[in-house]
């Protein structure tokens, strides 16, 4: 299953977050914080009833930009 991954840099480290599932990690580097989150999203696979996971699950996700006016 592919899932959207948006990872920020935050203090000294990265935040990974998956939208469909509001399911975050965290790590020292963009690659850690994104292996972190494959294992946490996999361990909520593992322990969630089916019910859970069709409950959690957002359907699709759009990530994209917009321009605002600053002032």
């Amino acid at each position: 299953m592919k899932l959207t991954a948006i990872i920020e840099a935050e203090g000294d480290g990265y935040v990974s977050l998956c939208p469909e599932l509001d399911i975050a990690s965290q790590g020292d580097s963009i690659e850690q914080a994104r292996d972190n989150l494959r294992e946490a999203l996999e361990l909520f696979f593992e322990s969630a009833s089916p019910e859970e996971v069709k409950r959690c699950l957002h359907g699709e996700v759009y990530v994209t930009q917009v321009e605002v006016s600053t002032g």
